[in-house]
């Protein structure tokens, strides 16, 4: 959520420096996708890694994984079916009324939106289709040339290296995620960043450690809109 707050005030407060993003384009940011969820980890110490929502799934277990409850491929690899475990895809595509806000967004910029870009933590990857398999969709340089774009970028300011490639073949494969969704519905460039990992835990970096995250994350932003830019001009 920090990384979507601290972005917002870059574009809104230096508009002079990021006007190149903003003159011809429309910036559509979600902080948070998972209130409920992310509502529910404030509770409790014991509470901090919850990632599911909190609808209940079954007489024993609350929630269900958003990043699979996309209705593409939709509870194939990489997806449970068991709504106890934290992969848990739904009793059916769109049972989240979190995932029908994003559907109904990306399906009412599909004609014009350039890049989709969901933000995840931990692992140091930027990562686009496909989640579904292991094989690369056609316009997969493209994809590459923009990830790499970001991942230079964030190097050069940071040190810190990203790894840049299909999610399948990188991390894990995944179905029913939103950026297999996205870039099928006609967004050419489409990416989950996993941001670098943090605390005990992995997840949960120290507060001392926020400002730098949040810094380096948007340097890879900026560096991958500048190169969708020049990609795809607007006629």
């Amino acid at each position: 959520m920090l990384r979507s707050i601290y972005a917002i005030g870059q574009l809104v407060n230096n508009y002079s420096v990021h006007s190149q993003l903003l003159q011809d384009y429309d910036w559509v940011i979600l902080p948070v996708v998972n209130a409920d969820g992310y509502e529910y980890t404030q509770l409790a110490a014991d509470a901090r890694l919850w990632r599911k929502t909190r609808q209940p799934s079954s007489a024993k277990c609350i929630g269900t994984d958003l990043n699979r409850n996309f209705d593409f491929h939709y509870k194939e690899t990489g997806a449970s079916s068991n709504p106890c475990e934290e992969a848990y895809a739904g009793p059916r595509a769109y049972s989240e009324p979190e995932a029908i806000v994003v559907r109904d967004l990306i399906q009412g910029l599909a004609d014009r939106g350039k890049m989709y870009l969901s933000v995840h933590s931990y692992g140091r990857y930027i990562l686009y289709p496909w989640g579904y398999m292991d094989q690369l969709p056609d316009t997969w340089q493209d994809l590459d040339e923009v990830g790499r774009a970001g991942a230079d970028a964030i190097k050069a300011a940071t040190g810190t290296v990203y790894q840049v490639g299909c999610s399948t073949q990188l991390l894990y494969p995944a179905a029913g995620a939103s950026d297999d969704y996205a870039f099928n519905a006609g967004f050419p460039i489409s990416f989950t960043m996993e941001l670098p990992a943090g605390g005990d835990n992995y997840f949960n970096p120290p507060a001392a450690d926020i400002d730098g995250l949040v810094k380096e994350t948007w340097v890879g932003i900026v560096a991958m809109a500048r190169k969708v830019i020049e990609k795809y001009p607007l006629n």
